[in-house]
């Protein structure tokens, strides 16, 4: 075997080996390990608050420890980085989580709580809690996230459940610090028969969090409801340990392998919890109300853990019509996790789920082919509006944070929250991901273009059995309207900004123009003329021509002039240049009031029947610009030059 010369090897793979290296020695060098004498001596010290967390308050400083700050200009809702990078469009949904731990961190009732949260299928509702999950084994690798257990303890338990109670208003006199809590029969068993009641020498070591090795986090998922044993959560005699202990009440005799043992100390989540058995949801209330358990053998055994459950829709209706849990109820938290509304958001959730797909990673998409599958799926989850002048495209834009004629910005919030259901079901990304690869695979030119999108969502909803007739031609109807009211518009920019080199600088001159006029009309006052240097009237024709490109009508002109300016003004007063992304309707406007004037040098250009030299190199060119500058490739780009074409020719 020939060895391989190192130097050939390639710099970031020296890089990765020493990041492992430098991890593995960080990670053994956390590890601690002495008496319970040696802990209180040299580690609880200089850690006492943080060493006497109870899980909510260290979900919490979780939380806070990975970073937070606002969402973005459109939401009051804070925006935690624990999440920003998997989860998209469900910042209000995480800040109630985040305030849920907030609050039971704080010693409120909502810590005897159980959280559980409520949404459709494939809306983030596991993603969630894997991330919290993930998140609790990280901090725990930090010193600010340290955690110490009694050793050999099976639920982890806290080494200062050794402090006696008759020493404990001491010890809270000394630290400022409640012990809440009872050794576990287990331990208490341990420190009578092995060290003879010498709390003292008891081992204690750092414990790191880990689902995988059952430390601090336990999963459970139901099964067929007439077979669920309740063992899977709490455990049972352990019959090899019988003959050893002699005694089937020892505790460690017992097997705790439950998942709520593996959950001390952390986080159980609870998969579809509203399907397992009425036994199992009273032992995990009464968990999550009283921090005990009752197993049979033992007393009340003292577990401090966070319970967050999941279900869907359909589990909590059925739940709900059973007078009986009304009770049950009373003692969850329940957060609502809809799929999002703002298509942007959606459109990222797609590139997620499919950039790590080798099928997706070769095949090229056009630029919008994500948007308006998303434009679609946030459309199928709106519900029509009691106003008038908002149809769903239009609310789909509101929700998107977009300029909407005769939308002011007090009512968009009011809009936001007109339908609290809005987002509860509708089409799923796993639907739409799975439309696409259903796409990919049966495309030949290994390219993707909005339109080719579109074909095989229309494929895929008449192909699927599972719906009825009339809501086919809804889902249908609302392709063709994502088609018309988003595609067509950002497809014609496009090819427009291509075939005008110039065009950024002629949008902005175009834009300088439509302030300078509109500050005269409002001041009643004369422009002068950049060319002639004489006086002249505000030019209305020109003002009227840009505005009515979105529809802005001469009743609706003042105030939306008005507001214009405003935002023009507040841009300089903070030192900001006003441009075309500082008002989105403006830059609509403007952009369809140049592409209306372009309109018959881009019809020459790409229809004529027998096109000259002259001609082919300039379609050549703007495919080349929608190539290099706009996210195409070379059959995406010449798909796009044809539908504008054929719109043109329908106009």
């Amino acid at each position: 075997m020939v060895k391989k010369d190192q130097s050939q090897r390639p710099p970031q793979h020296e890089a990765f080996v020493d990041s492992l290296v430098k991890y593995t020695k960080q990670h053994k060098a956390r590890h601690w390990e002495g008496s319970f004498d040696q802990f209180l001596r040299d580690i609880f010290p200089a850690n006492a608050e943080r060493l006497a967390r109870n899980s909510h308050q260290y979900t919490w400083d979780m939380i806070r420890w990975h970073g937070a700050g606002h969402a973005d200009e459109r939401s009051n809702a804070t925006r935690y980085e624990l999440f920003s990078s998997d989860l998209f469009g469900m910042d209000e949904a995480l800040e109630r989580v985040a305030n849920y731990f907030k609050a039971a961190s704080e010693g409120s009732e909502v810590g005897r709580r159980l959280l559980l949260l409520l949404g459709p299928p494939s809306g983030g509702k596991s993603s969630l809690v894997t991330l919290l999950k993930r998140g609790l084994e990280e901090y725990s690798l930090t010193d600010e996230g340290a955690l110490y257990a009694i050793k050999g303890s099976p639920v982890h338990e806290n080494p200062l459940l050794l402090i006696p109670q008759s020493k404990r208003v001491e010890f809270r006199d000394t630290y400022g610090i409640n012990i809440e809590g009872e050794l576990s029969p287990y331990s208490r068993t341990v420190l009578e028969e092995e060290y003879e009641g010498d709390f003292t020498r008891m081992p204690v070591e750092r414990i790191f969090i880990s689902e995988a090795g059952r430390v601090g986090v336990g999963t459970y998922a139901p099964h067929d409801p007439t077979t669920a044993d309740i063992a899977d959560l709490v455990g049972s005699v352990d019959l090899s340990k019988v003959a050893e202990y002699g005694d089937e009440g020892n505790p460690r005799a017992w097997s705790w392998s439950g998942a709520v043992y593996a959950a001390s100390r952390g986080m159980l989540e609870m998969i579809e919890i509203l399907k397992v058995k009425r036994e199992f949801l009273y032992l995990l209330l009464t968990l999550t109300q009283e921090k005990n358990i009752k197993v049979s053998r033992f007393p009340l055994i003292h577990m401090d853990e966070t319970i967050v459950a999941h279900t869907n829709l359909a589990e909590f209706r059925k739940f709900l019509q059973e007078k009986e849990n009304e009770a049950l109820l009373d003692r969850m938290v329940i957060i609502q996790v809809p799929y999002t509304l703002r298509y942007p958001e959606e459109s990222r959730i797609y590139e997620k789920l499919t950039s790590s797909t080798p099928t997706f990673r070769q095949v090229h998409l056009d630029p919008h082919a994500l948007r308006v599958a998303a434009v679609f799926a946030v459309l199928t989850r709106l519900k029509p509006s009691e106003r008038p002048d908002l149809d769903l495209s239009r609310k789909a834009r509101v929700h998107a944070g977009e300029d909407v004629e005769g939308i002011s910005a007090s009512e968009v919030e009011k809009i936001r929250n007109e339908n609290p259901d809005e987002g509860m079901d509708g089409v799923s990304p796993r639907f739409v991901v799975n439309a696409l690869a259903g796409a990919i695979s049966s495309s030949e030119n290994r390219s993707l273009t909005s339109i080719d999108v579109l074909l095989a969502l229309k494929d895929t909803i008449e192909s699927d059995a599972r719906m009825d007739g009339k809501q086919k031609k809804y889902w249908v109807d609302l392709l063709v309207t994502t088609r018309k009211d988003f595609y067509n518009r950002w497809v014609k920019e496009d090819v427009h900004k291509a075939l005008f080199v110039s065009f950024e600088e002629e949008a902005q001159e175009l834009l300088d123009k439509y302030l300078d006029e509109v500050e005269a009309v409002l001041d009643s006052r004369q422009v002068t003329d950049p060319i002639t240097g004489e006086e002249r009237d505000a030019d209305e024709r020109f003002l009227r021509g840009v505005e009515e490109k979105i529809n802005i009508s001469d009743a609706g002109k003042q105030s939306f002039r008005q507001e214009v300016v405003r935002k023009a003004m507040g841009a300089y007063k903070r030192g900001e240049s006003f441009s075309l992304a500082s008002h989105s309707r403006l830059q609509e406007a403007i952009e369809q009031y140049l592409f209306e004037e372009r309109r018959d040098v881009l019809r020459l250009v790409t229809s004529s029947a027998r096109p000259d030299d002259e001609a082919r190199q300039k379609v050549s060119a703007v495919a080349e610009r929608l190539i290099r500058d706009y996210g195409y490739d070379e059959y995406s780009a010449r798909e796009a030059l044809n539908y504008v074409t054929t719109l043109m020719s329908q106009e």
